[in-house]
């Protein structure tokens, strides 16, 4: 039934087979040890454990099996979606920070989750104010573990273990090698997994450097971001501050962008996101949030706009490319005061930048809100059919659609926006009145 259960996932997801680390993972779970799994960013981690959580929870119990904690609101959001996407009969429950507790408490006593995930200062909360009952929980999943501790989670995860008295298994995560695990994760007989090989990346990822002749860089990112033209592209930098400052200076000279941190509101941030992901934006500029937890696919460039901290924000952030087979480059921009950190040991390619560089065209796709979700019983299937009917719409000229709660996205054709929006004025979506425009 186990062997049906997982072939099942995988139809849903469309993966006809497991990579070896996946593979491995499975085999090293059916044991009853605990697990570390170490392997990169964009690697099929969240599926390394999800078919082993799926092992393991069985249908005739209606309580909570199975805690995953993760470090970002972004990353719960992404796993509960992979999931779901799985199309099994268990249920989860997204618990994060920014969003109500109210109706997270609501989905647990109403939709009876076997798994919740969610960030430890919101599982914290939960438990505090009784919320569930974390006796019935047997397996314990800390995704990006070093990220966890990086972030100073320490007390919140040792609080939420201590309160887990039937836990019988752990699977820790990390796409770096931690020195040391904390005895709180209470790790017993341990199988260690260790798929980090540098050396399995670096030929699809070319490295190179630009030089600014300025000390502030913004006139010389731009001119690279005008040389790579559409190519999809993550600009980092190390402050929040300078984030919104690249962001506004390339929006001033019609360079269209997101921006993305930690300050952000959550709707905001999960906006910027979609718009990256579906397309209709192709630079996305972060801090090193976005160098870990987020499943953007095909990311062509990374750009340093600042030089990272430390070695492992330099390998994270180079991550987001040349994942699987994909090739990839990373730029760093130097100022004349600026050096190469010494972990780079070979010496990069110079990219001298055109004089005059043309702004890059704007993005085939652009994001339609539609003010109503799920809780209003609209779903994909609906949407599409709305477009076609009502917007007149091909297939060919939608994109990827992402439907929330309360509201959804969708991603058109920009040059059908004008026509859409005029046709869809007024219409009514499943025989409900709603806000239908562009995303801002």
């Amino acid at each position: 039934m186990k062997k049906e259960q997982i072939a099942q996932a995988l139809k849903s997801l469309q993966i006809e087979k497991l990579n070896p680390m996946q593979e491995e993972s499975l085999r090293a779970n059916s044991q009853g040890k605990d697990v570390i799994l170490l392997s990169p960013t964009g690697s099929g981690k969240t599926l390394a454990y999800l078919l082993p959580l799926l092992q393991e929870l069985k249908a005739e119990e209606n309580t909570i099996q199975s805690l995953v904690l993760v470090p970002s609101r972004e990353l719960a959001l992404q796993i509960e979606s992979v999931f779901k996407a799985m199309n099994t009969e268990f249920k989860t429950c997204c618990c994060y920070g920014g969003h109500s507790i109210a109706d997270e408490k609501k989905s647990i006593f109403g939709n009876h989750p076997a798994i919740i995930i969610g960030t430890p200062g919101r599982i914290n909360d939960h438990l505090s104010k009784g919320n569930f009952m974390p006796d019935t929980i047997h397996t314990l999943v800390i995704d990006e573990f070093d990220k966890s501790l990086e972030y100073g989670f320490q007390d919140e995860m040792s609080e939420i273990i201590a309160q887990l008295p039937g836990l019988k298994k752990r699977i820790l995560l990390s796409a770096t090698d931690a020195k040391e695990i904390p005895d709180f994760t209470g790790l017993n007989e341990t199988i260690k997994l260790d798929f980090l090989d540098p050396e399995a990346v670096s030929p699809r990822l070319k490295l190179m450097k630009v030089l600014s002749p300025d000390k502030d860089k913004l006139e010389t990112l731009f001119r690279l971001l005008c040389t790579l033209g559409s190519s999809s592209t993550i600009v980092f930098c190390n402050h929040r501050e300078a984030v919104e400052r690249v962001s506004e200076y390339l929006g001033s000279k019609g360079l269209y962008n997101e921006f993305f941190h930690g300050g952000m509101e959550q709707p905001d941030r999960e906006r910027a996101l979609y718009k990256f992901r579906n397309g209709s934006c192709h630079v996305f500029v972060s801090t090193d949030l976005a160098s870990r937890g987020l499943d953007i696919p095909e990311i062509e460039s990374i750009i340093h706009y600042h030089l990272p901290i430390n070695e492992d924000a330099y390998t994270h952030r180079n991550g987001r490319t040349a994942r699987w087979e994909a090739k990839g480059t990373s730029y760093l921009i130097l100022n004349e005061d600026e050096f190469l950190p010494g972990y780079i040991e070979e010496e990069p390619e110079t990219l001298e930048l055109p004089e005059k560089t043309a702004r890059p065209v704007q993005p085939l796709w652009v994001t339609l809100y539609i003010g109503k979700g799920k809780k209003d019983k609209v779903n994909k299937i609906d949407i599409v059919g709305f477009l076609f009917k009502k917007a007149n719409l091909a297939k060919e000229d939608i994109g990827q659609i992402d439907v929330k709660e309360h509201f959804a996205y969708v991603a058109i054709r920009r040059s059908k926006l004008k026509q859409a929006l005029n046709l869809i004025s007024g219409e009514k979506i499943k025989g409900m009145k709603t806000k239908i425009e562009e995303a801002d």
